[in-house]
């Protein structure tokens, strides 16, 4: 029986309103699958490469209708396109990345190890 690691994030949907509005996101990632991470997001799941995941809290990475990329030092945006617009998130890094540890904690058990450049983005 495989584990899931799963954290539990808040993050900030960007509107045209005067403020963002909190909502919940959920990172789920199966240990016999641990280059794959779901993002449950308010009305969309999308599974990406952790790698992407990862990649995007160093500089922008595009992956199909999924854009995500720094916002600063302390931020991550995820940008979804769809055919009736798009969407904007915008994450706390530190959450991110601890939920990027556990998946290469839990998976290195497996065998799996970190991509070269992890250790300085997830130090």
């Amino acid at each position: 029986m495989s584990l899931v690691i799963h954290e539990h994030v808040r993050a900030r949907l960007v509107t045209d309103g005067p403020e963002p509005r909190l909502v919940p996101v959920r990172l789920s990632c199966d240990t016999e699958a641990p280059r794959t991470v779901l993002l449950r997001l308010p009305g969309a799941d999308r599974s990406i490469d952790r790698d992407v995941l990862e990649g995007g809290l160093r500089s922008p990475v595009t992956c199909g209708d999924l854009r995500i990329w720094p916002c600063g030092r302390a931020q991550l945006v995820v940008e979804l396109h769809a055919p009736d617009g798009v969407t904007v998130f915008q994450f706390d890094n530190a959450p991110l990345i601890r939920f990027l540890r556990r998946t290469y904690e839990e998976a290195g058990a497996a065998g799996t190890r970190p991509a070269a450049g992890t250790s300085s983005t997830l130090s």
